[in-house]
């Protein structure tokens, strides 16, 4: 599924990038992909995407 359809990022690019990016929200994982917020619709969505596999990572790690 397309989560920025301006930037053609799916839910899975996303995903991975925010597990590989340390720090910020949507619009800095966008970054460090290279693109950009446009009409900034995504943006909510996208953010609760990064912090779902932020929580994630955390709860892996404190596990081990």
């Amino acid at each position: 599924m397309y989560i920025c359809i301006c930037n053609a990022i799916r839910e899975c690019e996303l995903r991975k990038a925010a597990r590989q990016f340390g720090g910020g929200g949507a619009e800095s994982v966008y970054a460090k992909m290279g693109k950009a917020p446009h009409c900034g619709h995504c943006l909510e969505e996208a953010d609760e995407i990064v912090q779902e596999e932020r929580e994630a990572l955390f709860e892996a790690s404190s596990a081990a």
